[in-house]
């Protein structure tokens, strides 16, 4: 259960924001992970979340969630930042050929496991919202939360989280 509604003074409500992203600090790193492949990249995004975060943390209701306010945040963030960076990598040319394998939210290497790359590569292809769905679903986060952190309807989130479990059979089959 959450805290009561913010309303505190400066230093105080900023401790409560650093211990609460403190206890929390797995989903800034794994939202990252899930959403950037280089290292310095990953970095930026966490970052960005956490100073979005920040911002954003007056308006946080304490009477709900941490972890459902922060995820939506995060993913939004993140969502945005592989946007741009989308839009870079189509205007820029690399300065060289090495690629950068993505490490997992679960922190397990990719080559360790042919299935799990695979999974990583499926994942990396996806748009902003399936991989936000995915990644949630993969932490097991009930429909319901699934659907108050993205705003969707657990219907949707149903229908979407089952496209995609056939869209992975499908992919795995073919490779």
């Amino acid at each position: 259960m959450g805290q009561q509604p913010l309303a505190m003074d400066t230093a105080s409500r900023s401790q409560q924001f650093h211990e609460l992203l403190k206890r929390h600090r797995k989903i800034v790193f794994k939202v990252a992970h899930s959403y950037s492949r280089h290292p310095d990249d990953r970095a930026d995004l966490a970052q960005e979340i956490a100073a979005q975060l920040w911002r954003a943390f007056p308006a946080y209701d304490g009477r709900r969630p941490f972890s459902t306010w922060m995820y939506r945040i995060a993913l939004n963030v993140a969502i945005s930042f592989l946007r741009n960076h989308r839009h870079r990598e189509q205007h820029s040319v690399p300065l060289d050929e090495e690629h950068h394998d993505t490490i997992g939210a679960t922190g397990v290497q990719p080559e360790s496991d042919e299935r799990v790359r695979l999974l990583h590569r499926f994942i990396a292809q996806l748009d902003g919202l399936n991989r936000a769905l995915l990644l949630l679903y993969l932490d097991e986060k009930t429909y319901r939360e699934i659907a108050e952190i993205l705003g969707i309807t657990e219907t949707n989130v149903a229908t979407k989280i089952g496209r995609l479990k056939q869209r992975i059979r499908n992919d795995m089959a073919d490779t």
